[in-house]
């Protein structure tokens, strides 16, 4: 048995135990043998109406950050208003992984909450072993309008045609910039690969052949960071049928092979290690950085904390300009009882609703997901108070799904250490590549 079988097989065999238990339909096991994004959807019926209103209690489990929960308190307490028969119950689980372990843990132990928050690139896994209930049911009863919702976005929480969550707390990565400096010096951020070589002539400094001044910093910690310079480069990271690297071929490298330039040159700077966000983001706060990458979740730290004008970009693009999702959405547990499942469609439509997105966006720091908010008047408010945001929803339907595949946060590992190897040591990454590729293709085995 591979792992790929192995995975679904204990997640759906510890569900069926859990949805017995709690009274709930049969589990999906996800057996699609495509272990890709097949987002074509599936015929299914709309859910029953219910009008039971006897009074019910749900448990969100959630990783919010403390910064974030003034702004959940909210919007519970205005679902409550709307809804006074249901109780929300909401557990901080910890961070993604943390969560990630305690739901594992809750299937086996036969007792699920009804609603979760799942780190994006995590959605295929859990969809996989049948963890999560698909909406579609009840998006089809109450005709929700999907397609107000950013094409990226919504089908970053789908998977083998079934649309298991919706985005909540979005966000993808951006160049954060110096405003106060590039007006100074004429410059405006690279829209384009081919802007890049000039930006950072005009913008670095350097003194006795040492950097004092980057021109820009790309993160090297996270894929999320650099996956999309390689898709923007034309390449990616698996081949057509998802069957093995294309990380080592030409188009893939092209992105690393500049970026080994641009470093060698003493232009850009790469964060990798300990400490590396951090230090990142307090280099450009000194004056160090012009410009830097990172998520969009940042932007009103980097406000807050920056005694210069912030301006945010969108990352240049070359043969495609995208940038992938980041952040979690909320799901529905399939292991809960019916009377759970209605109360918690509820709740997950009242929290991605068009009504409240801006006040929820706003409070949290991360995007804004419904199209019909953005253009409605909370939404050109919000754009006066946050101009800053912008650039990212300018580009609302380039921020796009990462590479669904349920081995790629076990496989991303090999070619994160390539960039880490450039970042710390200056290697040539082109000698590099091809040894990751033949370790990504060796986990892929393990899943065929």
């Amino acid at each position: 048995m591979n792992k790929k079988q192995a995975a679904a097989t204990l997640m759906a065999g510890a569900l069926a135990v859990v949805v017995t238990a709690c009274g709930g339909g049969q589990a999906s096991n996800g057996s699609q043998s495509d272990t890709g994004a097949n987002n074509e959807p599936v015929a299914v019926e709309p859910a029953k109406v219910v009008e039971d209103t006897s009074p019910i209690t749900i448990q969100y489990w959630h990783a919010h950050a403390e910064a974030q929960m003034e702004g959940l308190n909210y919007m519970i307490e205005e679902f409550t208003k709307k809804y006074p028969h249901i109780t929300v119950e909401a557990i901080f689980q910890g961070g993604y992984d943390d969560l990630h372990k305690k739901l594992q843990a809750a299937v086996a132990a036969k007792d699920v909450p009804a609603v979760t928050n799942v780190e994006v690139s995590s959605l295929p896994t859990f969809g996989e072993g049948g963890v999560f209930a698909d909406l579609t049911p009840w998006i089809l009863r109450d005709e929700v309008a999907i397609d107000d919702f950013s094409e990226g976005m919504i089908n970053s929480y789908a998977f083998n045609g079934k649309q298991y969550g919706f985005p909540l707390i979005v966000s993808t990565s951006v160049f954060v910039y110096n405003k106060t400096l590039l007006d100074e010096l004429g410059v405006q951020p690279p829209q384009t690969w081919d802007d890049i070589e000039a930006f950072n002539e005009a913008v670095t400094v350097k003194e006795n052949g040492q950097t004092k001044r980057y021109a820009f910093s790309v993160p090297g910690w996270d894929a999320w960071y650099f996956d999309p310079w390689m898709i923007n480069g034309g390449g990616q990271i698996l081949t057509d049928d998802l069957s093995a690297s294309a990380v080592e071929t030409p188009e893939s490298m092209r992105y690393i092979e500049n970026f080994y330039k641009w470093k060698t040159d003493g232009a850009m700077h790469i964060g990798y290690g300990k400490g590396a966000s951090n230090t990142m983001r307090q280099m450009f706060l000194d004056g160090e950085i012009a410009m830097v990458q990172h998520t969009s979740a940042n932007i009103k730290m980097y406000r807050e904390n920056a005694d210069f004008e912030i301006g945010v970009s969108f990352i240049p693009g070359d043969v495609k300009r995208i940038s992938n999702i980041g952040g979690a959405g909320i799901v529905m547990m399939e292991g809960a009882n019916e009377k759970e499942k209605e109360a918690a469609w509820k709740f997950i439509e009242f929290m991605t609703s068009a009504e409240h997105n801006i006040k929820w966006a706003e409070s949290v720091g991360y995007l804004p997901t419904r199209k019909s908010a953005i253009e409605s008047a909370d939404g050109e408010q919000y754009f006066e108070r946050w101009p800053q945001y912008r650039a990212v929803l300018e580009h609302f339907d380039d921020v796009t799904p990462r590479l669904q595949h349920i081995a790629y946060p076990e496989f991303r590992s090999h070619y994160i250490e390539v960039v880490g190897e450039l970042a710390l040591n200056n290697v040539d990454p082109t000698t590099l590549m091809p040894q990751a590729a033949e370790k990504i293709n060796e986990v892929l085995a393990d899943y065929e």
